[in-house]
């Protein structure tokens, strides 16, 4: 997790948010995870409006379900659904075997960010404590 992104477009925030995991011990491979990225979002924009993203990709050197978060308070240019910059970013990579979890994980961030003023609250976050305790008060 990283609240203060400092990328200022998409391929910026693919690089960075893939950093959180291999800085994490989560990923060793940071081209193969950057690749099914990419390749998914050469299918169609991740930017879901709103100001959120959600880029995600699978591959089999993935070793289970993994996921980032990360927030900007002066937004990102991901070519957004609406035209909107992001201020949050959900970051999702899950080995091929895992499509149930991978879904499942899309789903439940799709519930988190419909969620009236969860996206404000989470943006609005200094700390990684804060950015939690509105994750938990959802769950």
């Amino acid at each position: 997790m990283k609240t203060g992104l400092e990328c200022v477009d998409k391929e910026e925030c693919f690089e960075e948010m893939v950093d959180i995991l291999v800085q994490a011990g989560h990923i060793t491979d940071r081209a193969t995870a950057l690749k099914a990225i990419q390749e998914r979002e050469a299918q169609a924009t991740t930017g879901i409006g709103r100001g959120v993203a959600v880029p995600h990709g699978k591959h089999e050197s993935i070793p289970r379900l993994i996921a980032a978060l990360g927030t900007s308070s002066s937004g990102i240019e991901f070519d957004s659904l609406d035209g909107e910059p992001v201020h949050m970013v959900f970051l999702l990579l899950a080995s091929v075997s895992e499509a149930g979890r991978h879904l499942q994980a899309l789903a439940e961030v799709s519930r988190l960010v419909a969620i009236p003023g969860f996206c404000r609250q989470v943006v609005a976050a200094n700390t990684r404590a804060d950015v939690l305790a509105a994750l938990d008060s959802e769950e």
